[in-house]
């Protein structure tokens, strides 16, 4: 092709280009498939097939009403650009968590909708080190190595993921040889697996924070002074001493102090009871002739976390203390998990509530934004003192230049007392002594696709619970995640360190103040159905995921609530 002709086709795609925008400008709705504009390399040449078909380039745009993204754009074939509503430093360390991992365009299409929603949920085409081969419901799911995954295939032909609810039966299992690999060991077995020669003791090193919610639309928790008083009344370290395993410690911080700005500001309350009974005596809550001031509840859900592994323990402990050291007669009731943490994270539990965090990638902005901005209903009405600051904050690239936006935050949190921080807790997972490579991860699974266990072709890993589901754009339990991480594959991934690294992507590249990020795609990768992975399929993949006016937004409960919290969902519809 000459050069003339060359300029003529690109002024007439410049030309083409502007109509469309033209024609979708700002309105709420997903961008048309557009024309990438023809090249000196791409234009047709005299010797192209009629088999070859040009890449046709999709888009995605919105408004900026609460989302974080206004456009995600494949620019050619293998490069995407996202533009920003405003500054997003954490960018690179959000893409790489599980809900954002990659599906090709084509299965999307095909499966992102009711009539094949079972396929979407149970038999997800990814890019990862494994395959689906079967998900035997209630008992395993069992997972192939894919031969062509993009760092290498994994050392394992075969992957079992099995599940166990109580830690005595998962070592059990482990002692006897029938599982390689253990989460969430009992802290009452630590001893027992570092003496044990056939054992390996991992402990994990993920960042997480226990803590007491508070909603301050009930009464008398509508009253600081009785929230200081509950902050100070409360023996947060006898908790962490009896019922967390070593190596836990009192939070003095809501966020763990391994995050950069995590424990800047003034540490929490040292344990004064004399000072919270006088704001108790100040807040017009006299002790009656019983030795009560008033009653309330203590709900939690008898579920094993990390950041809080004795729940009926620590409940009937809080229990204790508030009528001890503070005269408050505490009822403790049990919820069914699901309920709880609805009820809990929708701020309509009247009492106190034991909940937790753990970090899902290591920036300040995963524990604090989630839980104290301005659209979070958790701890009742929204905190301006607390929540403006943390807006300005995540904008800021340079942690020394967002310091005091955090110093600032965290000494509201500790004015305001929207919950109390008690603990950031320790734990441990175990493995057969002669599994190699075994290492537990900073976030999420570890990194499965690398270890080889000792006498056998397959490698057996036991959690704690199956499953929902398999289609993690629109999951947020851990297990989902973890199956998951072993099926799919984002454009950036988290190493057993927890740095967010390329993965899909060669790179992605920030402009100076992070509000265009551009994504150059690895080339000639391949889905585990054999189809290339291009530009189109991370548009595609993004749009069923954040776009609320998308087609394809469709998932397992359709709440999207990573991508909600992260980026905030585009085009959603008028309240």
């Amino acid at each position: 092709m000459s050069r003339r002709t060359a300029l003529l086709w690109a002024l007439l795609a410049v030309l083409a280009l502007a109509l469309v925008v033209a024609g979708c400008g700002g309105k709420g709705e997903e961008a048309p498939a557009t024309e990438a504009a023809p090249t000196e390399e791409a234009a047709p040449t005299e010797e192209a097939t009629e088999e070859a078909k040009p890449f046709e380039p999709l888009s995605v745009t919105a408004e900026c009403k609460g989302n974080k993204i206004k456009a995600i754009e494949a620019l050619d074939e293998y490069t995407v650009r996202f533009t920003m509503c405003d500054p997003d430093p954490a960018f690179m360390a959000k893409i790489a968590f599980t809900p954002f991992f990659i599906y090709p365009q084509e299965w999307i299409e095909a499966n992102a909708n009711e009539a094949n929603k079972e396929t979407l949920l149970s038999q997800p085409v990814g890019a990862g080190p494994y395959m689906i081969e079967s998900w035997n419901r209630g008992d395993s799911i069992v997972f192939k190595r894919f031969d062509d995954y993009w760092a290498g295939p994994a050392a394992t032909e075969t992957l079992v993921f099995r599940w166990a609810t109580e830690g005595a039966q998962r070592l059990l299992e482990l002692q006897a040889g029938t599982v390689d690999y253990i989460t969430k060991l009992s802290p009452d077995d630590y001893d027992t697996v570092k003496n044990d020669p056939n054992l390996q003791f991992l402990p994990v090193p993920n960042p997480n924070i226990f803590y007491i919610g508070i909603t301050n639309t009930f009464e008398p928790w509508n009253d600081v002074r009785v929230r200081k008083a509950l902050a100070m009344g409360l023996d947060r370290e006898r908790i962490v001493k009896n019922f967390y395993p070593e190596g836990s410690e009192v939070a003095d911080f809501f966020t763990p102090c391994s995050i950069p700005n995590g424990c800047v500001g003034e540490p929490w309350y040292d344990f004064d009871p004399d000072a919270a009974n006088a704001l108790l005596d100040e807040a017009g809550l006299p002790r009656g002739e019983d030795g009560i001031r008033f009653k309330t509840k203590i709900y939690y859900r008898d579920v094993f976390r990390v950041y809080l592994p004795e729940p009926g323990l620590v409940a009937v402990e809080i229990q204790t203390q508030l009528r001890e050291n503070l005269g408050i007669d505490a009822e403790v009731v049990v919820m069914e998990s699901g309920e709880f943490i609805a009820e809990s994270t929708a701020g309509n539990l009247d009492g106190l509530y034991l909940l937790g965090w753990g970090a899902d990638y290591l920036h300040v902005t995963n524990f604090l934004d989630f839980h104290f901005s301005r659209n979070n209903p958790q701890f009742g009405e929204p905190y301006p003192e607390i929540y403006e600051p943390l807006e300005a904050a995540s904008t800021i690239a340079d942690p020394e230049q967002a310091r005091p936006y955090y110093e600032q935050a965290n000494n509201a949190i500790r004015e305001l007392v929207p919950m109390i921080p008690v603990a950031h807790g320790a734990a441990a997972d175990a493995a057969r002594a002669d599994v190699q490579n075994a290492k537990a991860a900073v976030l999420g699974p570890p990194d499965l696709q690398t270890f080889v266990p000792g006498d056998r072709d397959t490698l057996v890993y036991m959690k704690a619970a199956e499953p929902i589901s398999l289609y993690c754009a629109d999951e947020t339990d851990g297990e989902s995640l973890d199956a998951c991480k072993m099926v799919g594959e984002g454009l950036y991934r988290y190493n057993a360190d927890g740095e967010a690294v390329p993965a899909l992507a060669e790179k992605c590249e920030a402009n100076e103040d992070s509000t265009v990020f551009t994504c150059t795609l690895r080339q000639g990768l391949t889905f585990h159905d054999g189809s290339t992975v291009d530009a189109n399929d991370v548009v595609r993949t993004w749009d069923a995921l954040l776009n609320a006016a998308s087609p394809y937004h469709v998932g397992n409960t359709g709440a999207f609530e990573y991508a909600d919290y992260l980026f905030g969902l585009m085009n959603k519809p008028e309240e």
